[in-house]
């Protein structure tokens, strides 16, 4: 239960931060620092083509992209096409990335939206949203990841790590994915979305970490609330 005096400070924190920067302040601010902190900035995941690319994204979903380039090291010298893993079926499938988490339910995915490219779409990868979420095993961030990343369309992918990122720096109130998804395209200019979304990742990973920061420590979080003492609670994803 907040008294009225620690009521009272809490007031006058977030109206001086309110005065002092609003959102789009914020969002120059932080762009110029991720700009000048990341320059350039590769694809973390590693691909052979478009459609190892959709494979990487969507083994990447509860694992570290780390692990993922460890297992699809060994696999994309060999097996790159939708018909190799049609031809492999889903246990020889599941063998190859049982290092994964929920990998049989992955393999199963992967086996059936291979089935489809070769079927309804001449084994080629979709260039669009509408297509790609009717893969199995295709969300709207996966899907956001192959057209940045893969067909080089302006999007902005929202993981959970972006969520709570924006979260803290003031950018979006965290209902759910979709509104920061929203909250940012609003914010950022559409040039800067495909770039931005992996700069905000590997800041969030070096910098404003999970377990470390919490809102009140990074430079990013002191720039755009330098009044701001207690550590910042997010919603989850």
């Amino acid at each position: 239960m907040v008294n009225e005096k620690e009521a009272w400070t809490l007031f006058n924190e977030r109206s001086y931060e309110f005065q002092i920067m609003n959102e789009f302040q914020r969002a120059k601010i932080i762009l110029k620092i991720l700009n000048k902190t990341y320059p350039k900035i590769s694809v973390p995941l590693k691909s052979r083509n478009i459609f190892t690319l959709l494979i990487s994204v969507l083994l990447s979903a509860q694992c570290t992209d780390v692990n993922v380039n460890n297992v699809t090291k060994s696999i994309y010298p060999k097996y790159y096409k939708p018909l190799h893993f049609k031809r492999l079926g889903r246990k020889k499938i599941e063998k190859l990335i049982e290092k994964i988490g929920i990998f049989r339910i992955k393999a199963k995915s992967i086996y059936n939206l291979s089935k489809l490219l070769i079927e309804k779409h001449d084994s080629k990868v979709p260039k669009t949203f509408e297509e790609l979420e009717k893969l199995p095993g295709v969300g709207h961030k996966t899907a956001s990841v192959v057209m940045s990343q893969g067909f080089g369309y302006p999007a902005f992918p929202v993981d959970t790590h972006i969520h709570r990122l924006a979260q803290r720096w003031g950018l979006t109130n965290g209902k759910n994915v979709t509104q920061t998804e929203i909250d940012l395209k609003r914010l950022f200019p559409i040039k800067n979305w495909n770039k931005l979304h992996l700069q905000i990742i590997y800041y969030g990973r070096e910098y404003c970490k999970a377990r470390d920061c919490f809102g009140i420590t990074c430079k990013i979080c002191t720039t755009c609330y330098p009044n701001r003492k207690k550590p910042i609670k997010t919603n989850k994803a």
